[in-house]
């Protein structure tokens, strides 16, 4: 049964890749397909806005020493992040801005009024002065399934990375999020950026497919 398993995991892997659809791994036993922290490509530009954020806040863009430090996640620290999440997106209300003919705009920490730059920016700086790491603390600019640009707020932690966002007040593993992700701050420095490789999406039928799979692997 196991050999059998195997051999029907290796085609689906191959069906999947063909179509486009990245398939799991074929581990039978705990089918580790899941990516569960953000994977890093090449530098990119950095947002005209955040150089400019920059500028106006240094504090918020001065990295940590230890570029690989992560969030610890426990209770604590999880509803330290619902909490933050919560707070920032009923504090501020949604206005939405023309960076294209409006000079006078720009990323900004808790304002009356803001867009999602302005949401992830803020809770960035709220994480910060609550002792978290710069490195694990990253804005990341995605694509969401309507083609808008949308910037939110990434966490590292021990258990993945998860998603701050404004749209919301859920917080979601990053893979979990439904958007085109494009690029994000360097954890070595957070004035640099870097394109991100989008997550390994495997539909809910293949998910159950492979979860058969090991069910009668482990017979």
């Amino acid at each position: 049964m196991l050999k059998w398993s195997f051999v029907v995991g290796l085609s689906l892997y191959a069906i999947g890749m063909r179509h486009g659809v990245a398939a799991p791994g074929t581990e039978i036993r705990h089918l580790a397909f899941e990516q569960k922290s953000i994977v890093e490509l090449g530098p990119t530009l950095a947002p005209l806005h955040h150089v400019r954020f920059c500028q106006r806040y240094p504090a918020d863009c001065q990295p940590n020493a230890n570029a690989n430090e992560l969030v610890e996640l426990d209770n604590k620290t999880l509803g330290l992040l619902q909490r933050i999440n919560h707070q920032v997106n009923t504090t501020i209300a949604p206005v939405r801005k023309d960076y294209d003919s409006n000079v006078e705009a720009s990323w900004t920490i808790a304002p009356n009024g803001g867009d999602c730059n302005d949401y992830a920016v803020t809770k960035r700086h709220d994480l910060l002065h609550r002792g978290l790491p710069s490195s694990a603390l990253r804005l990341s600019v995605v694509k969401t399934a309507d083609g808008d640009g949308h910037l939110v707020l990434l966490v590292a932690t021990t258990n993945g990375d998860l998603v701050l966002d404004n749209l919301t007040d859920e917080i979601r593993p990053w893979r979990d999020a439904e958007y085109r992700w494009l690029k994000i701050q360097s954890k070595n420095d957070p004035n640099q950026w870097v394109e991100v490789k989008s997550p390994i999406v495997v539909s809910a039928a293949l998910k159950e497919v492979f979860r058969k799979m090991a069910v009668g692997a482990n017979r």
